[in-house]
C-alpha cells in the first residue's frame, strides 16, 4: 500500500514539474515548483517509513522549511527586485 502512495506521489511530481516548467505567469510557476518540494517532502518521508528509518522524516522537514523560506524570498525578489528591501514604503509603480 505504501509503495502505491510512493508511485501516486512520483505521478503528482512529475505533474507539478510540467506545470513548473509551462506555467503562463510566474505566480503559476512559483506555485507548481512550490507543490513539487511539498511532494518531494513527502515522497523523502515515505522513502524513510519504507527503508524503517525514521531520521528521514527530520531531513523531510528540514526540506519543507527551505522550501517555504525559498518560496517568499523568491516572491519578495520578483516582486521588489530586491532581498534587502523592508517592504514597509509602497512604491507606485509596482501595485
Amino acid at each position: 500500500m505504501i509503495e502505491a502512495a510512493a508511485i501516486a506521489l512520483l505521478v503528482t511530481l512529475a505533474l507539478a514539474l510540467i506545470r513548473a516548467v509551462r506555467g503562463p505567469t510566474v505566480f503559476d510557476r512559483v506555485l507548481a515548483v512550490n507543490s513539487a518540494g511539498t511532494v518531494a517532502m513527502l515522497l523523502l518521508a515515505v522513502y524513510g517509513f519504507l527503508t524503517g528509518r525514521p531520521e528521514f522524516l527530520d531531513l523531510a522537514l528540514t526540506y519543507g522549511l527551505l522550501n517555504a523560506l525559498g518560496t517568499f524570498a523568491v516572491l519578495k525578489f520578483w516582486r521588489y527586485g530586491d532581498l534587502g528591501h523592508s517592504g514597509t514604503e509602497m512604491e507606485e509603480d509596482r501595485l
